[in-house]
């Protein structure tokens, strides 16, 4: 960490730079005592990336940013402050704390956070931002939170890992055995010292395998923003033996859709099927990586098709994802379809064999408007167009 980074002038220079081309900004020089040209492009593309992320850093005077990757990786504050919600107690320890970004808001709902990071120059960063944001309650600490937890050697009500999903290479790994560290290897640990765990992984992960692999599960959230799926949090409890709740979150920017199930419910719902009636369900992204299918039957809905993953029902209902009124339904022929006369449309497939490219091309309908069509399969095994309004 170059403390001179931090001068008026250098800071200064970064803030009136963020929206500039950086080649012209190389191009034109960049001369500060102490500070090479490449730390000042380093921090005006990290500060950039934290606009609509990180506003809480991105906002404040004196915040030192670490290199563009490290906020790749890192929780944007919507999904921290969720993580946050699930948490109570008096001490929790953050196995690989990273920028910060978790502990930073889970020491607003806990008393005593430890923050373990193996890097030395991002572990100077953080502390030094903690004290910009006025953040009294968190312990940094410079070394490997499995080293730090069996050190301390004591009891947190919460333990926090977010292994890291790159390998010796900096190349991206899926599988949770691949991650550092391995927590299907230290889970046992990590129950000794915390009644409760938390698991962060990437959306990308097996939800039935990962279950297979860990022990004590409790609960699973799928945190989506914006209808995209950004983590999986995995929940243990010592001692545990029920059925796995998994509770789907899809936080959006005037609401926030929720559905929870019982995983082992899952295949024993009573699914009803039906033509389409009167409106059209659509679930979010946290809904379908939860594997929900049958459980949202639940809402007094419908299923289209048993590979359809769309719903209907007469009356509008209260759905985790997006609602339809179906103005009319079209069988796919092209002559038909040409007399509705729609030009322009979004355009859904679900159960249907040809993609949305090839469906535009064969129609001619080009993107965007007020129409919303979906290509379909129903009861009956027909291929149909679902003409639709939000």
């Amino acid at each position: 960490m170059n403390s001179s980074i931090l001068n008026t002038d250098v800071q200064d220079y970064i803030n009136n730079n963020l929206n500039e081309d950086i080649s012209r900004l190389l191009l034109k020089g960049i001369s500060f005592p102490n500070v090479e040209a490449k730390s000042i492009i380093e921090q005006i593309e990290a500060k950039k990336r934290c606009e609509k992320k990180l506003p809480t850093w991105y906002n404040a005077l004196g915040i030192y940013f670490p290199n563009k990757l490290n906020i790749e990786q890192t929780s944007s504050e919507k999904a921290a402050a969720y993580k946050s919600n699930l948490v109570k107690g008096e001490s929790l320890i953050d196995l690989t704390g990273g920028f910060g970004i978790d502990s930073y808001y889970f020491s607003k709902r806990i008393n005593n956070i430890t923050h373990c990071e193996i890097n030395r120059n991002l572990s100077e960063i953080v502390k030094h931002n903690y004290n910009i944001l006025s953040v009294k309650n968190i312990t940094c600490l410079n070394e490997s939170g499995i080293d730090a937890l069996k050190r301390i050697d004591k009891p947190y009500d919460w333990i926090y890992i977010d292994p890291s999903r790159r390998d010796d290479a900096k190349n991206k790994v899926f599988l949770l055995s691949d991650c550092t560290p391995n927590v299907k290897t230290f889970q046992s640990l990590f129950l000794k010292y915390a009644k409760n765990v938390m698991i962060k992984t990437s959306p990308l992960l097996d939800i039935s395998a990962t279950l297979n692999q860990l022990n004590n599960m409790k609960t699973i959230h799928i945190v989506a923003i914006n209808n995209e799926v950004k983590e999986l949090l995995w929940i243990l409890e010592k001692d545990y033996a029920g059925s796995v709740e998994i509770k789907t979150v899809n936080i959006q920017k005037n609401n926030t859709q929720v559905f929870d199930f019982k995983y082992e419910d899952e295949p024993n719902v009573n699914v009803s099927y039906n033509s389409p009636l009167d409106y059209l369900y659509e679930p979010n992204a946290s809904v379908l990586k939860a594997g929900a299918f049958n459980s949202v039957c639940n809402l007094s809905v419908h299923k289209l098709h048993k590979h359809s993953h769309l719903y209907t029902s007469k009356e509008l209902m209260d759905f985790p994802g997006r609602q339809f009124k179906i103005e009319k339904i079209v069988p796919f022929n092209k002559r038909v379809f040409s007399k509705e006369k729609i030009t322009k449309a979004n355009v859904t497939t679900r159960n249907f064999p040809l993609s949305v490219g090839d469906i535009r091309k064969k129609l001619k309908i080009k993107d965007g408007g007020n129409v919303y069509l979906f290509f379909t399969t129903n009861i009956d095994e027909e291929k149909v167009i679902l003409v639709c309004i939000k």
